[in-house]
């Protein structure tokens, strides 16, 4: 129908303009019935009832009967061709397509060996040469999308890219030899030149950047965007739920087969090879399995604000004492007694924790559980992982002021006990000093008469 309504209007606009037009001398060759034109060799030698073509060159459109509105123009261009809306420019472009249609072909050998396969726009010499049957491609470079052959909803933009391509689908490649190694990758997308240039059978990765994800084969759900990001990983990401995300130039670029890390900033996750689950911000971080390395901020001095804590399911907050975000509130009285039970101790880290072996001071998670479930952080599997020293903290402040209400109780009653003792004491030097005045005092005899 979409053919017939546009055989209609070019039918009408000739017959619009046929009146007005003059005839030039001499009259032009090539010019047949049903708007046909043909010039070389048995160009649509074979046209019986197909109308709006044009075929330019030896055997262009040769076996073409009934097919319509298709355009070859150079030896051999669309030569098998009987199908519809297919344009073919340069020598041997389209050269086996029979029943496919609305295929675009630009340069010498484009589309060559495409048959049956509809809506694939090449544009460069030998740009998806090898497609028979694949679909919705679009390659646009020097031999793009070269070994292409039953794929569909590729794109390439680039000399080379998605050169190797057979079977791979959905993928998108813009930049010379981008993608220039993909096989039977699905859903790739690389914008850059040499962008996933190795990648082979690795799928849902993204590159966006010169030379990204530059030695990636098999690696899978990859994220580079920068110059050089994850340049060097090659299986890193071996599942679809495994896959490195890198966003800097050369981030995460000695990563080879580590799963599952996230890289921010230029050079962040520079020493991250092999390890998984890494997180590196604006830092170097190691390769050190389930690791966060965070620049900027050791050394760095803030006032004013609040410590921030991570609980077990990885998220990140600060504790608030506001009485807007509490209930149940009552005194702690005697539940900071568990204090005088715990243990404190010495200890040195492991050496994959702490190389150095620093001494530490502190307390044993496990030891303070016996005593007090609460005062311990657990990590996912519900084990005790760590202790709430700010916690202990508040009991401290709680044991501190009892001790002070105490110190101040006995320090009145010593007060008082003082005043007691004073007044005691200047009682008894008023009774004493009235017996040493009695003691000096002249006796007289009483006479008795």
């Amino acid at each position: 129908m979409k053919i017939f309504r546009l055989f209609v209007a070019f039918a009408l606009i000739c017959f619009a303009l046929s009146p007005a037009a003059q005839a030039v001398v001499p009259a032009p060759d090539g010019g047949y019935p049903g708007f046909t034109t043909a010039e070389g060799t048995q160009a649509l030698q074979s046209l019986t009832a197909g109308a709006g073509n044009t075929g330019i060159g030896w055997r262009s459109l040769f076996l073409d009967s009934s097919g319509s509105f298709n355009t070859g123009i150079g030896a051999g261009a669309l030569v098998l061709n009987n199908a519809d809306s297919n344009t073919a420019v340069g020598a041997a472009a389209l050269l086996l397509n029979t029943t496919g249609t609305e295929n675009t072909a630009t340069g010498v050998g484009a589309l060559v060996h495409n048959d049956t396969a509809n809506h694939n726009t090449a544009d460069g010499a030998f740009a998806l040469s090898s497609n028979t049957s694949g679909v919705d491609n679009t390659a646009i470079g020097d031999q793009a999308l070269f070994s292409n052959t039953t794929a569909n909803g590729n794109t390439a933009n680039g000399a080379f890219a998605l050169f190797s391509n057979t079977t791979g689908a959905d993928n998108t490649a813009i930049g010379d030899v981008a993608l220039t190694g993909n096989t039977t990758g699905l859903s790739n997308t690389a914008i850059g030149v040499a962008a996933l240039a190795s990648n082979t059978t690795g799928s849902v990765n993204a590159a966006n950047g010169f030379e990204a994800l530059l030695s990636n084969t098999t690696g899978s759900a990859n994220t580079a965007t920068g110059d050089q990001a994850l340049l060097n990983n090659t299986t890193g990401g071996a599942s679809i739920s495994g896959g490195n995300t890198a966003n800097g130039f050369q981030a995460l670029f000695n990563n080879t087969t580590g799963n599952d890390n996230i890289a921010l900033g230029s050079g962040a996750g520079g020493n991250v090879t092999t390890a998984d689950h890494v997180i590196c911000i604006g830092a170097a971080g190691a390769n050190v399995t389930s690791t966060c390395y965070i620049g900027q901020i050791f050394g760095a001095t803030s006032s004013g604000g609040t410590a921030v804590f991570v609980n077990g399911d990885g998220q990140l907050g600060t504790a608030t004492s506001s009485r807007r975000f509490k209930e149940e509130i009552k005194p702690m009285e005697r539940a900071s007694e568990a204090l005088f039970a715990l243990k404190p101790v010495t200890f040195r880290y492991k050496k994959q924790i702490d190389s150095k072996g620093i001494p530490q001071f502190g307390l044993v998670a496990e030891d303070v559980e016996k005593i007090n479930p609460d005062l311990v952080v657990r990590d996912k599997e519900g084990k005790a992982y760590s202790v709430r020293y700010e916690q202990v903290n508040a009991m401290l402040l709680n044991e501190f002021l009892k001790e002070h209400k105490t110190v101040q109780e006995r320090g009145a009653m010593i007060a008082r006990q003082q005043k007691q003792i004073e007044a005691l004491t200047a009682g008894l030097q008023k009774v004493s000093a009235q017996l040493e005045v009695s003691k000096t005092a002249p006796r007289t005899v009483l006479n008795r008469q």
